[in-house]
């Protein structure tokens, strides 16, 4: 088992036809590549989705196996001040390549942290250095990057992946390193993943390093969530009007897991949508409450006392107070 190598990038398409279910990204690409022709581009969505993936193989699609020469990836996280963007980019961006393909790549991964006045630099150097260089900016949330940047560019947006999608990667993954895993198992990932094929691959390699067949517990435990099963009992014994024995469910799921008061809040928000005795109209009252607690524990309100505030508000919801 090479867990050597991390599997997110081993498993990660060579080609844009290896993509998976993002077709009409796919496509529109292919035809640049086609045509040795590209256009600065924005690619905006959740992480995980294939981004900086569909730039890499525009990259190697278009120059070939020596595409390092022409290319270059950088975090805009770690690498977004001012003197960055008018030295190093700047210097890559202003010399042409030598071969068929006219231009250099330039990939600014999570574009929209870089600051706004590193943005206003950058913007000229796309316009002055267009016939040279064309830059590809991956992001969570297109809004962040200025209009005359996003202008530039033609968008593309990348959507989560089905569990389906995230399925089909596991299994290719799984198949390659012959792992014994139980289908409840890779259901958990799926589960855990939420549309995030890097996530995903990331747990299930955390969870090959158990001895014997990987099953549903050991995902679980091991990524230090909780089952929903056990997050929907907790609900349930909440709407019924039993506080005392939700709130020692509670205790119970934070000492075996060790979560944190966000990570057990965004968890009773995504149980709440299935809980099949409550109409839509609860259903919204209560996720517009989820929310305000949400905000409080973000805001560093006391863990303990607002997850047993959140409960309690459940409860008195139950009995027809809420």
């Amino acid at each position: 088992m090479s867990t050597e190598i991390i599997w997110a990038e081993k498993y990660r398409p060579k080609r844009l036809s290896e993509m998976i279910n993002q077709k009409e990204i796919v496509d529109r690409l292919a035809r640049f590549v086609q045509e040795k022709n590209l256009p600065h581009c924005l690619f905006a969505g959740p992480p995980g989705t294939g981004k900086t993936t569909a730039a890499l193989c525009v990259a190697r699609e278009l120059y070939g196996e020596g595409y390092q020469k022409y290319f270059m990836e950088l975090n805009a996280s770690d690498e977004r001040k001012l003197e960055v963007v008018r030295t190093k980019i700047k210097e890559f961006a202003r010399t042409a390549p030598v071969g068929d393909v006219p231009f250099k790549i330039i990939v600014l991964d999570e574009a929209d942290n870089i600051t706004s006045d590193s943005q206003q630099a950058l913007r000229r150097i796309m316009e002055k250095y267009t016939v040279t260089c064309r830059f590809i900016l991956t992001c969570n949330y297109s809004s962040k990057i200025i209009e005359p940047i996003q202008s530039r560019c033609t968008v593309f947006r990348f959507r989560p992946f089905s569990d389906n999608d995230v399925r089909t990667y596991l299994m290719r993954i799984i198949e390659g390193e012959r792992l014994d895993i139980t289908e409840e198992a890779i259901n958990a990932i799926v589960y855990l993943s939420e549309g995030d094929l890097r996530r995903a691959a990331n747990i299930l390699q955390t969870v090959a390093t158990v001895e014997g067949k990987i099953t549903e517990d050991d995902v679980y435990k091991i990524t230090g969530r909780v089952k929903p099963k056990e997050i929907h009992e907790m609900i349930l014994l909440a709407l019924k009007g039993d506080f005392l024995s939700a709130r020692e469910k509670l205790r119970e799921l934070m000492f075996k897991y060790g979560l944190s008061g966000v990570d057990i809040i965004r968890q009773i928000h995504r149980e709440i949508y299935n809980i099949r005795e409550l109409p839509e109209e609860k259903k919204i009252q209560l996720i517009d409450k989820i929310g305000e607690f949400d905000f409080r524990l973000v805001e560093g309100a006391n863990e303990d006392i607002q997850l047993s505030a959140l409960l309690a508000y459940i409860t008195l919801f139950g009995r027809g107070g809420g």
